[in-house]
C-alpha cells in the first residue's frame, strides 16, 4: 500500500500560519502583561481605597465622641456597617489601642483581639499590609484615632484579595474578548493578504520558488539568444548575457534600471524597443551586428512592460550575401552556357555549309573575348575571392545591360590582404556596392559601373562609380541607414545592402564616403586599414603620380 506523501505547504500558507501564530503570541503576551499590570494596579487601588476609608472614619467627630462613651459598640457598629456599604470595602474595624475590637462585620468577633499588626498605628502612623484575618486574606489599612495628641483608638479598613481578583478577572474577561476580536481581524487580514500572495506565487511553496529561481537564472544565462525585459517606464528590468553581448552594453549591474534611450543604441533599434506595438522578426543593425528583433508587450489590464528577444544573424546575412553572389555567378554561367550552345550551333552550321575558315575565325574570336575579360580582371586583382566576385558580377551586370569595368588603376596582388581582413567582409563590402551601382546605372545611357581597387600605403582603397542619377547631398548619410532606398520595395525589401557595407567597414575600423562621380552618377569609396602591411613601392608611386593619395 502506497503511503501518500503530504504536499509541502505553499509559501502563502506558510506565511499565513506564521502570521497567525505571531498575532496569537502578541495578543497572548499583551493579555498576560495586562493581567499582571491590572492585578498590581487593583491591589494598589485597594490599598488606597482602604487607607482613604480608614482615615475618613478615624477623622469623623462622631467616632471620636463615641469612643469616649461607656459602650462605643452601640454607636459605632451601625455607623461602620453603613460606611462599609457606601464605600465598597469588605470590613471596617474600630478597636482600642490594645487591639480589642469594638466593631466587626461578624458580631461574634466583637470584643476579640484584632488579627494583624497594629504597632505602627499605636505609634501614630498609618500603614497597609496584606494579612489573613477572620474574613480571609485581605489588603488592609490601619490608622490611629487622635484626641488631641493622644491615640484613643485604631481604625482598620480592608478589601479581601478574593474580591480584588474577581475585579481583575472581570477585566481580563473583557480583555480576552477584545484580544479574540483582534486575533480574528488579524487572521482575516492575513488571509486576504495571503490569498493575494497565492495568486501571485501560483500556490508554490518557498522550495519550489527557490528552485524556479535557480532554473530561471541558469536558463537565462545559458541561452545564446538575447533576452531583454523592460518595465512600464521602458527601463531595463532584466537582461541576460546574450542580450548584453548582442547590444554591446556593459555589465548587468550597470544596465539594469537604465532607460532604453540611455543605452547608446542606434536610433532605429531604440525606436523599436520604445514602440508600444509588438514587432515581429524585424532586422536592425548595430555597429557590428545584424539583429532580428521581436517585442511583445506584457499587459494585465494595464501596460506592465515589454519582453524583447534578440537573434544574431550577422553570419547568416553575410552567408546570404555570398550566396547571392554565387547565385548570380551561377546564373551568369548558365546564361553563358546557353550563349555558348548557340555559338557552337553556329560553328557547326558554318562547317556544314563548307565555310570551315569562317567557323574557325568565329570560334577563335569568342574565345579571345572571354579570355581577354578574364585576363583583365585577374591581372588587375589577383586576390582569388575578389577576382571571382568581379568575374561573377561582370557577367551578372552584362545580363542586366550594364557594363562593369575594372579600371586600369586597380592592382591587388594575391597575399596582400592580412588575416585580420577576412574575405567575407570584402565580399560584403564590394558585392553590395556593385549591386547598388548596377541598380543605379541600369536603364541609363551608356550604363556602366567602374570598379577600382588598390593598396595605398597601409590602406586598401576600393571605389565603385556608376552612371546613374547620383545621390542627393541631403541623403548622403541616409543612404547608409537600413530601410532607405529610392527604388520601390522588392519581395525581400530594400535598403539593407549599404547598411551592411557601413557595418562591415565600421567593424574593420575603416571609412566609407559617397560623392558625385565624374560621369554624373555616384562614387562610393571605402578605405580599410591593412594592419601595417605596406603596398609595393611601385604601386604607391603610381597612386602618388595620379594624385589620388
Amino acid at each position: 500500500m502506497r503511503i501518500p506523501v503530504p504536499r509541502p505547504r505553499s509559501l502563502a500558507a506558510q506565511l499565513f500560519a506564521m502570521q497567525a501564530v505571531l498575532i496569537a503570541v502578541v495578543v497572548a503576551g499583551y493579555a498576560l502583561f495586562t493581567y499582571v499590570s491590572d492585578q498590581r494596579q487593583a491591589e494598589d487601588a485597594a490599598r488606597r481605597q482602604a487607607t482613604a476609608v480608614a482615615r475618613s472614619v478615624a477623622d469623623s467627630p462622631s467616632v471620636r465622641e463615641a469612643l469616649g462613651t461607656a459602650d462605643p459598640t452601640a454607636r459605632l457598629e451601625p455607623y461602620t456597617l453603613e460606611v462599609q456599604k457606601d464605600t465598597g470595602v469588605d470590613f471596617i474595624t474600630i478597636m482600642n489601642p490594645e487591639g480589642i475590637r469594638w466593631t466587626h462585620p461578624d458580631r461574634k468577633q466583637i470584643g476579640k483581639r484584632f488579627l494583624g499588626h497594629i504597632g505602627p498605628a499605636r505609634l501614630g502612623n498609618t500603614f497597609t499590609e496584606r494579612y489573613t484575618g477572620t474574613l480571609g486574606q485581605s489588603w488592609r489599612a490601619v490608622t490611629p484615632v487622635w484626641n488631641g495628641k493622644r491615640v484613643i483608638g485604631l481604625v482598620s479598613a480592608g478589601i479581601r484579595v478574593e474580591a480584588i481578583s474577581q475585579r481583575v478577572q472581570d477585566q481580563v474577561t473583557a480583555l480576552i474578548g477584545v484580544a479574540a476580536g483582534a486575533l480574528g481581524l488579524g487572521a482575516i487580514g492575513t488571509y486576504v493578504v495571503n490569498a493575494r500572495l497565492r495568486r501571485h506565487t501560483h500556490g508554490m511553496n518557498a522550495t519550489q520558488l527557490s528552485r524556479m529561481h535557480d532554473y530561471h537564472q541558469a536558463a537565462l544565462h545559458a541561452v545564446r539568444e538575447g533576452l531583454l525585459m523592460l518595465d512600464g517606464q521602458y527601463r531595463v528590468a532584466l537582461i541576460n548575457d546574450g542580450g548584453r553581448e548582442l547590444l554591446g552594453v556593459g555589465p548587468e549591474g550597470e544596465v539594469v534600471g537604465k532607460s532604453v534611450a540611455d543605452l547608446g543604441l542606434p536610433g532605429p533599434l531604440t525606436g523599436a524597443l520604445l514602440a508600444s506595438e509588438p514587432r515581429v522578426d524585424e532586422v536592425y543593425l548595430t555597429a557590428a551586428r545584424v539583429l532580428v528583433v521581436n517585442t511583445s508587450p506584457v499587459s494585465g489590464g494595464e501596460r506592465r512592460g515589454t519582453v524583447v528577444t534578440l537573434r544574431d544573424v550577422t553570419e547568416l546575412q553575410s552567408l546570404m550575401g555570398e550566396l547571392d553572389s554565387e547565385r548570380g555567378f551561377t546564373q551568369a554561367l548558365r546564361s553563358q552556357a546557353h550563349e555558348a550552345a548557340n555559338r557552337l550551333h553556329t560553328v557547326v552550321s558554318l562547317i556544314e555549309l563548307g565555310r570551315a575558315e569562317e567557323a574557325v575565325d568565329f570560334a577563335t574570336a569568342e574565345l579571345e573575348l572571354a579570355q581577354a575579360l578574364t585576363d583583365q580582371v585577374v591581372a588587375a586583382v589577383s586576390e582569388p575571392v575578389l577576382a571571382a566576385l568581379l568575374l561573377g558580377k561582370t557577367a551578372q551586370a552584362h545580363e542586366r545591360g550594364v557594363e562593369l569595368v575594372v579600371s586600369e588603376d586597380s592592382r591587388l596582388d594575391d597575399g596582400l590582404l592580412p588575416e585580420s581582413l577576412p574575405p567575407r567582409d570584402l565580399v560584403t563590402i564590394l558585392g553590395n556596392l556593385i549591386d547598388n551601382a548596377v541598380d543605379a546605372a541600369q536603364g541609363s545611357i551608356g550604363a556602366r559601373v567602374t570598379v577600382t581597387a588598390y593598396a595605398e600605403g597601409t590602406e586598401l582603397v576600393m571605389r565603385v562609380a556608376d552612371t546613374g542619377t547620383g545621390v542627393d547631398p541631403a541623403h548622403a548619410e541616409l543612404v547608409f541607414q537600413r530601410g532607405f532606398s529610392t527604388k520601390p520595395a522588392g519581395p525581400g525589401g530594400r535598403g539593407l545592402g549599404l547598411a551592411l557595407v557601413r557595418q562591415a567597414v565600421t567593424r574593420q575600423e575603416g571609412t566609407l564616403t559617397v560623392a558625385e562621380a565624374e560621369e554624373g552618377g555616384a562614387v562610393f569609396e571605402v578605405r580599410l586599414p591593412l594592419g601595417g602591411s605596406a603596398a609595393p613601392a611601385e604601386m604607391t608611386g603610381r597612386a602618388a603620380a595620379r594624385g589620388d593619395a
